[in-house]
């Protein structure tokens, strides 16, 4: 059977002709305008072979005044950058060198003050060692000096009024130095307390504030006498002291020597406070010497009995 013929039909034989590009074609376009492109690139050629020849004031040609002029704005931004990142870089290193100076000054800053610290304290002892010899060297009675190596609540156990009070200390002299209990221990302030054991290299001194100590003494004015007996925060009590008598704030209390273990008229401390009470006053004293600030002492060495002293002729 004959397939029929559809005019309307398209026609598959015929080649598809190929896209064309719309958008100029610039070798075409060139080539169209050659001699244009070629004068200009004559004119440039003349611009620059003329610029070469002419020259304009201090005989400089105009190729290089046109050079200068366009260059120009760049080396002046490129030469302040350098010069900033020059003056970045010296600060920089200057900062660096003063931290550097810096660290080695307080070094050598807390170093000195060390070294001044040490220096004071040195003073400070060859001040209380000197006052302490020269105190030592006006006494009538042999004395021993002896450093404060530490400190100790009661000996005894006995809980104080306030335990924040120290009561006793320990010295570095003892059996090796001869020393023996119930001996005074001075300072050139005042009454410090008495040796309550001795051991072969050390004592135990116990204070004037401790409860259980005892010390005779005689108010300096009025003459009244009574015993010094540990109270608390630091301070001491007087007792039997009869209402009748006349104490004033701020008299002196000495010791009266009747204990037998302190010597006549050593500063024990002053009155703060004088009461009455039933029978005796109540009398509150500061003791002469800061109990809690000791380091060095002296310590009363009595002279051996004369049946020691027979003894020791014997021997």
């Amino acid at each position: 059977m004959t397939a029929m013929f559809d005019p309307n039909a398209a026609d598959t034989t015929r080649p598809v002709p190929p896209l064309v590009h719309e958008g100029p074609d610039m070798p075409a376009f060139i080539s169209r305008r050659r001699s244009f492109f070629i004068l200009l690139a004559v004119v440039i050629l003349q611009l620059l072979l003329l610029s070469l020849q002419i020259t304009r004031n201090n005989h400089v040609p105009l190729i290089r005044y046109w050079a200068v002029e366009v260059f120009d704005p760049f080396e002046r931004a490129l030469g302040g950058l350098m010069k900033v990142t020059a003056n970045a870089y010296k600060t920089y290193r200057n900062l660096w060198h003063a931290e550097q100076e810096n660290q080695e000054l307080h070094m050598q800053l807390v170093a000195a003050r060390a070294q001044i610290q040490q220096l004071g304290e040195q003073a400070g002892e060859s001040q209380r060692l000197r006052t302490l010899l020269d105190f030592k060297s006006q006494l009538p009675y042999q004395t021993l000096a002896a450093e404060v190596i530490a400190s100790s609540p009661s000996p005894l156990d006995q809980p104080s009024e306030n335990s924040k009070v120290l009561t006793a200390v320990l010295i570095d002299k003892g059996l090796d130095f001869g020393l023996t209990s119930d001996l005074a221990v001075i300072s050139p302030e005042g009454v410090v307390g008495k040796i309550l054991a001795v051991f072969p290299h050390s004592a135990q001194v116990l204070l004037i504030t401790d409860p259980s100590s005892g010390v005779g003494v005689t108010l300096a004015q009025s003459r009244v006498q009574g015993i010094l007996k540990g109270g608390s925060n630091s301070l001491c009590r007087l007792r039997y002291v009869m209402n009748e008598e006349a104490v004033g704030h701020g008299e002196t209390v000495v010791t009266s020597g009747l204990d037998q273990i302190y010597p006549k008229g050593l500063p024990v401390g002053t009155v703060v406070s004088a009461t009455d009470g039933g029978i005796y006053k109540n009398i509150t004293v500061k003791p002469a010497v800061d109990l809690n600030r000791l380091e060095t002492v002296l310590v009363v060495v009595k002279p051996p009995s004369s049946e020691q002293q027979a003894l020791n002729r014997i021997r």
